[in-house]
């Protein structure tokens, strides 16, 4: 083989076994909790159904908005917390009248965690577990799946998971408003 051909060559075996090497490294990483949460790879293809709720699309979401009781529309997205404050790093914007409850979607939560997302799930629906709740994330996003699972778990019964979240809602050129996260604690 010439030397140039080799050169060419070991890169690119270097390349292989590096990816080879991730792989199984990914492969040795649990992707659920014991509990059943998702707690690896949050970005990655959701499932087709979820059960205790019923998944919407954009549509069936815009007719949901229309009812009475109006659902609670409240979005899951993560935001870096960070000395006993969110760290704003980008501008994020959801569906106009969400609740964003900042990274109560991840699969492992703290109990001050767990607190928040409960108190806020309280206050918003004044105790009534029937009343109709929306999560949703971005597309491709299981923290919207754990919360309506967490949400499910803590007695609600009306649930709704927006599973294309925001970015669908984008992409069909729907209005969307700047965001902040619900104080913490």
């Amino acid at each position: 083989m010439p030397r140039a051909q080799r050169r060419l060559l070991r890169p690119s075996l270097a390349a292989l076994s590096l990816s080879l090497l991730l792989g199984a490294a990914h492969a040795d990483t649990p992707l659920f909790s014991a509990d059943g949460y998702r707690i690896n790879l949050y970005r990655s293809p959701t499932p087709n159904q979820l059960q205790g709720a019923a998944i919407v699309d954009t549509a069936a979401l815009q007719t949901l908005l229309t009812q009475t009781p109006r659902p609670v529309l409240i979005d899951v997205y993560r935001r870096q917390w960070l000395q006993g404050r969110f760290i704003e790093d980008q501008p994020h914007e959801n569906l106009p009248g969400s609740h964003w409850l900042a990274n109560t979607g991840d699969g492992d939560l703290t109990a001050d965690w767990q607190g928040y997302f409960a108190r806020n799930l309280n206050a918003l629906t004044a105790g009534d577990l029937a009343q109709p709740l929306v999560f949703y994330c971005r597309s491709d996003c299981w923290l919207s799946w754990n919360a309506v699972k967490r949400a499910a778990a803590m007695g609600y019964k009306t649930l709704y998971w927006y599973r294309d979240g925001l970015d669908a809602w984008q992409a069909a050129n729907l209005p969307v408003e700047p965001a902040r996260p619900e104080p913490f604690p």
